[in-house]
């Protein structure tokens, strides 16, 4: 764990203008540096650098950050990765503070990855030694051109053909790095024989592992390195490190299954291109992919395994999908994989192809409903059954909202109907009409902040209106009235009728679940007609009466100090202070 005062001395010795111009071209703009954003697509610049302030800020998708974040978002690194490489920018050694428990040394990571490399390059050299290998890249359609950019090798077919490339072949790093195994009587050979390599880089383009292709007939057809300390096949995508300005420039990544059509497409000018190591997309994988773009297509065979795998990305993907970002799914035709495709195709014709991807929430549905009878009750209480689990795992408000709204219809419910089976209570009836309002409703003693939750909850458009620096921070449930705020404010189309069924569904199992429903009982019996905006102005009024008087109370602690503007000010608050103190006299 790197000590935080370490990554503060490490922020105020880096330049971030000095760390995004090595990516991005900066052009002076006053105090400040402007570009084009690197994140999304555009053709006004709204990304601004400030040199004051150390910081970026997008004004178009909202991305900003230090220059670690920078490097984080930009390059794909990890904090600890983004830290180490500004750290030796500027020549600072990173510490870490010790935790609990058994620590690798270090070094074992560095003598690994050498390992990893000089194995890279002897397969590389035998690939130009063997013609077997080379007619088999040129009979698969693959040009010299992209097996360098990717790396390609080829592992000899001898059992042990790496004891010509390490002096100690014993070594047990070799075993480490997954590259030798370790047979009966404690014969040592090669894991990987007669087979083309693909390495396998992570997002600082060192080798961590490799896959490798069996030529002609054999089994496995593909084989991957086994989990070592430095390779985790859950973490790592194929092909990222060659993709990233392909991606950039088309502003979506895609993802598909294979390591030769990552390179058949970049061969066609399909560069954005990333593959899976042979597993399950993860969820680790998901959150890397969406980091790089805005646009997450994830392409598998048409047939039943194919969506099987997809179904498995839906629920990888699903718990990091935020609103603004988009995951789409194609389905190849029978018969095809993208190496075969974009052959026959071409690019273009790929590229064309992904226009007709399915949503995530189309895929979602559809998929859940292809597995019951919805012409039936039964099947469709069924179809309600099993979306629930994936719906509540979707953490993007207006996706969520969207996602639900389209479950509710598809089932003929309403979404407050959906919102109360969800939650295991029956639906409030919200069309009948309010009964009067007892002494004991009137008198309750409710804090501004649970009256204002109850006020949004009834009207939400209120939120837009309520200055958050109004609250202070003490005030009681105010921390919970800020996180309603934030949420209706992140879904400014949602509509009244909606409103409390989906901020149970948001909040369920949060400190706010108990005050949205105490709240919405509370509002059942105000009704249509309850003058709602009076109530509110009345809470507001309060609110700003008290930061008045805060105020003063701070102008007067310093009256001999103030400048003329604060004596004005102080005059100003005390009239109406005073007036205040009249107004219910005069009434």
């Amino acid at each position: 764990m790197i000590p935080r005062s370490f990554v503060q001395d490490l922020l105020n010795r880096v330049d971030v203008v000095d760390v995004i111009e090595r990516y991005v071209p900066l052009k002076r703009a006053g105090a400040n540096y402007k570009a084009c954003c690197p994140f999304h697509t555009e053709k006004t610049p709204s990304f601004t650098v400030s040199p004051s302030k150390q910081f970026y800020h997008c004004f178009g998708c909202g991305a900003h950050g230090s220059a670690i974040g920078f490097l984080m978002e930009y390059r794909g690194l990890g904090f600890v990765d983004a830290v180490k490489e500004l750290a030796a920018a500027v020549g600072m050694t990173v510490p870490e503070e010790q935790r609990p428990g058994p620590k690798r040394p270090q070094s074992e990571t560095a003598e690994l990855l050498a390992v990893l490399e000089q194995a890279a390059r002897f397969y590389r050299e035998s690939l130009k030694r063997s013609p077997k290998a080379i007619a088999y890249l040129k009979g698969r359609g693959l040009s010299g051109e992209i097996a360098a950019r990717y790396g390609i090798g080829y592992a000899p077919a001898d059992w042990q053909a790496l004891a010509g490339c390490f002096d100690d072949y014993g070594s047990a790093a070799l075993e480490k790095a997954g590259l030798v195994v370790r047979g009966e009587g404690g014969r040592r050979y090669d894991r990987f024989r007669d087979r083309i390599m693909f390495p396998i880089a992570d997002a600082r383009g060192q080798i961590v592992g490799f896959g490798g292709r069996v030529i002609g007939e054999g089994e496995p057809k593909y084989l991957n390195s086994p989990e070592t300390p430095v390779f985790e096949k859950g973490r790592e995508l194929y092909g990222l490190l060659q993709a990233r300005s392909a991606i950039r420039d088309a502003g979506r990544i895609l993802v598909v299954e294979g390591y030769m059509d990552v390179m058949a497409l970049a061969q066609y000018g399909v560069g954005y291109a990333v593959a899976t190591l042979g597993t399950a997309t993860t969820g680790v994988q998901a959150q890397k992919l969406l980091r790089q773009a805005d646009t997450v297509v994830f392409c598998f065979d048409g047939d039943e395994a194919g969506r099987r795998a997809a179904w498995r990305a839906l629920e990888a993907v699903l718990p990091h999908v935020t609103d603004g970002k988009k995951v789409d799914f194609l389905f190849l035709p029978a018969g095809e994989d993208p190496d075969s495709l974009v052959r026959r195709i071409g690019g273009a014709g790929f590229e064309a192809l992904l226009a007709g991807a399915v949503s995530l929430s189309a895929f979602l549905i559809e998929e859940l409903a292809s597995r019951t009878d919805l012409a039936s009750d039964e099947g469709r209480a069924r179809f309600l059954k099993e979306a629930k689990p994936l719906v509540s795992r979707i953490q993007a408000p207006g996706l969520g909202l969207l996602v639900r709204r389209r479950l509710a219809e598809r089932v003929g419910l309403s979404l407050s109907e959906l919102a109360s089976l969800y939650r295991g209570r029956a639906s409030p009836d919200y069309s009948r009409s309010p009964g009067p309002r007892t002494a004991a409703r009137r008198v309750e003693v409710v804090g501004r902040c649970r009256r204002l939750i109850r006020q949004i909850l009834f009207r939400p458009a209120l939120a837009f209106r309520l200055e958050r620096g109004l609250i202070p921070e003490d005030e009681p449930d105010a921390k919970l009235l800020f996180a309603l705020l934030d949420f209706v404010r992140s879904n400014p189309t949602l509509k009244e009728s909606d409103i409390v069924p989906m901020a149970f569904l948001h909040f369920e199992n949060t400190e706010l679940d108990h005050v949205v429903t105490e709240a919405a009982r509370a509002i059942e019996e105000w009704g249509p007609d309850f003058d709602v905006e009076a109530e509110f102005d009345g809470v507001v009024r309060g609110l700003q009466a008290d930061a008045r008087r805060r105020r003063l109370e701070e102008l007067g602690a310093k009256l001999d100090r103030c400048s003329l503007e604060e004596r004005q000010e102080y005059l100003h608050l005390l009239r109406q202070s005073r007036g205040e103190q009249l107004a219910p006299a005069g009434a």
